[in-house]
């Protein structure tokens, strides 16, 4: 089973090939390039380095949010261009979900955290062991103090590790000896966590079409058009 995972949420764009049971390659940048410029060459150029035709994958996997607006689109409709040109079906994936998966192999609590500018973060939390990443909190919008909040009322006596685009922010307004901030290497979005999120929810995978982003919240165009109109 050939697996092909893509993320386009954030800065970082990231493509990965996973092969029956392991990721047999991964191309990621983490500069500030247009991803609609750069996410197909590089999955090209992975499907060629691999030894790979776009006709072997069994099925693709996709961050659908949240993340940049634009972001997220560029990935979701470059992964519905594929899986309809091949006849496959897709796996959507929580961004935030799939940053827990960086972890894996540590037991601890990851704190999977998004900057949403506006000292905001899209935010979930999840019990990451030696195998499984399990969800305790629902992915949602929140002050950057609501999250530490919720933190506060976690009781388990395991490490709470901050990982994703929001952690050194996170870290730097909390300053507590409580939370570790995850090592660079292991704190961005990427494809190949995508894949392993994706691996437990084959089951719920979907036609392309039913594919689309989980923003959270509304486009910041559409939230100040709204507080003119005083409707927000």
């Amino acid at each position: 089973m050939i697996l092909l995972g893509m993320d386009t949420s954030a800065v970082a764009a990231s493509v990965a090939l996973w092969e029956d049971g392991r990721i047999i390659g991964e191309s990621f940048v983490n500069v500030r390039l247009t991803h609609s410029q750069t996410i197909l060459p590089m999955t090209q150029n992975l499907l060629n380095a691999c030894g790979k035709d776009i006709s072997q994958v069994d099925e693709f996997a996709v961050s659908v949010g949240p993340g940049s607006f634009t972001g997220l689109r560029i990935g979701i409709s470059a992964v519905k261009g594929m899986a309809f040109g091949t006849g496959k079906r897709c796996v959507p994936v929580s961004t935030l979900e799939a940053l827990a998966y960086l972890l894996i192999g540590q037991e601890c609590i990851a704190v999977s955290a998004m900057d949403a500018r506006c000292q905001q973060v899209y935010a979930a939390t999840f019990l990451v062991g030696r195998e499984s990443v399990q969800r305790l909190t629902e992915d949602a919008a929140l002050s950057i103090k609501q999250l530490w909040e919720q933190l506060t009322e976690i009781s388990s006596d395991l490490p709470l590790i901050l990982v994703g685009d929001g952690a050194q922010l996170c870290y730097n307004s909390w300053e507590s000896d409580r939370v570790l901030l995850a090592p660079e290497h292991l704190r961005f979005q990427r494809a190949s966590a995508v894949c392993m999120a994706a691996l437990p929810r084959r089951g719920l995978s979907v036609e392309p079409a039913q594919i689309s982003p989980q923003y959270l919240r509304l486009p910041q165009a559409q939230r100040e058009l709204l507080q003119k109109q005083n409707k927000i």
